[in-house]
């Protein structure tokens, strides 16, 4: 690529990103409903055709908006490859893996809880919602299932418990539902509520003797 079209490229994502995160603000603050293409292409300094010619309909939008705020970047690297997932997965024993998952999935969920309430809100009054809606919650359990049987494989787990009842604690516990209960409503810290999830789930999970 020639040092023109990288910048002209550059530009463009910069662009892109200003839209996504004029979309972000309004979504969280104004609700799906009440949030119009205009508004955001107002606040992202740029024209409502930009808005329609790069995501086609608010849908979209609101879609990538929800996977930005997931990965926290535009880079197409799924959940599983990302980082904080690995660093987890790399963890010697079930107790230090549960530790760094926590802390990692409750990253995303710092960047990604609000999204995904304006998400669940507007689901319940677009079938096409609903559907990404259901999908992102599968791509969570998923996601959940696949910590759950990497830790219970690990030293220091208990093994009493099933993947799919340890991957229902994770998922229940690192919910956005949660987060949003204790560190939005009632104000916790982060580093209370990671310090509340994992010490919850580490008495579901981890052999007492490792914790």
């Amino acid at each position: 690529m020639s040092p023109v079209n990288a910048k002209q490229a550059e530009k463009a994502r910069q662009t892109r990103r200003r839209m996504l995160t004029a979309a972000e603000e309004l979504f969280v603050e104004h609700g799906y409903g009440a949030t119009t293409l205009v508004q955001v292409a107002d606040r992202a300094g740029v024209s409502v055709q930009t808005i329609y010619f790069t995501f086609r309909n608010k849908r979209s939008l609101l879609k990538e908006v929800v996977d930005v705020a997931v990965a926290g970047d535009d880079d197409p690297i799924p959940t599983m490859e990302r980082t904080w997932f690995t660093t987890a997965l790399a963890a010697p024993t079930a107790a230090e893996h549960l530790r760094a998952h926590v802390e990692g999935a409750v990253g995303v969920g710092s960047r990604a809880s609000a999204v995904f309430e304006v998400l669940r809100t507007a689901a319940a009054q677009e079938a096409e919602l609903d559907e990404l809606w259901r999908e992102g919650n599968a791509q969570r359990l998923t996601v959940q299932l696949a910590a759950a049987e990497a830790l219970l494989a690990k030293p220091g787990a208990r093994p009493d418990v099933s993947v799919e009842r340890a991957a229902d604690l994770l998922y229940a516990m690192l919910s956005p539902e949660l987060y949003l209960l204790l560190v939005r409503d009632r104000a916790w810290s982060i580093e209370q509520f990671v310090d509340f999830a994992y010490d919850s789930l580490r008495g579901q999970l981890v052999l007492s003797t490792d914790a």
